[in-house]
């Protein structure tokens, strides 16, 4: 056995020994009944793939890769996040291919529990690593046909701060503000509201100047509402 099914099989055995019944009925409610899970707990779930990940630390990137795409075709929930765990262990040796298999997995079993980490810490940093493929991407990815890699594409620099692109960051608002669909709508606010922490001027100027969905201008405008009221128009 290779050491991406290894794993992917060792994880799966581990989670599937510690299946509480009692939690999985409301986990899965919690999800809207998307996904099946064991009913395991986050910080339980933590402490049994921990041990797991260290015996795996020295597994080759490549392998890492494979090992998360086998995960996310278990039913379980734990899985996937389980897959999303390990792949941040490697976040910063990722190699230059690994955008493509993030991108297989916005894909697969796509719900904002899975997209959201994928977007915002593993491709968040990739592009960190590789600043170059970071407009290209972001221009490609918020057209496309797929709901979850458009809402990724307004993610990727939610952790960015004084490092943003923002030319970037507000023309891929412009390119998705008006679509009438909840989980965009969200993350534009989401993006707005993170980015205003950096510079508030420039996201009230933004608002002031542009026509954004009602719910992505008021997610937006949260944080500078709670902490500088003072720099919104009355």
């Amino acid at each position: 056995m290779d050491r991406a099914r290894e794993f992917c099989e060792t994880v799966t055995a581990a989670l599937e020994q510690n299946r509480c019944e009692e939690n999985r009925e409301a986990m899965e409610k919690y999800m809207k009944n998307h996904f099946s899970f064991f009913g395991i707990k986050s910080q339980e779930r933590k402490r049994i793939v921990a041990p797991i990940m260290k015996e795996f630390q020295g597994i080759d990137e490549e392998e890492r890769l494979k090992a998360a795409v086998l995960l996310f075709q278990k039913p379980e929930r734990e899985c996937q996040y389980a897959a999303l765990a390990f792949l941040e262990k490697g976040v910063k040796k990722a190699p230059e291919q690994a955008i493509e298999t993030y991108k297989q997995l916005l894909q697969t079993k796509s719900w904002w529990d899975t997209v959201d980490p994928l977007a915002s810490n593993l491709c968040g940093m990739y592009f960190l690593r590789y600043p170059d493929k970071l407009t290209p991407y972001t221009e490609a990815w918020r057209t496309s046909d797929h709901m979850w890699v458009r809402r990724s594409s307004l993610l990727h620099q939610l952790k960015y701060k004084e490092k943003t692109d923002e030319e970037l960051f507000f023309s891929t608002i412009d390119t998705l503000k008006s679509e009438k669909e909840f989980f965009i709508e969200k993350a534009i606010g989401w993006a707005l509201r993170e980015y205003s922490k950096t510079n508030a001027a420039a996201v009230v100027r933004y608002l002031e100047m542009t026509d954004v969905r009602p719910l992505s201008r008021r997610e937006g405008l949260k944080w500078l509402k709670n902490k500088h009221p003072e720099l919104l128009s009355s």
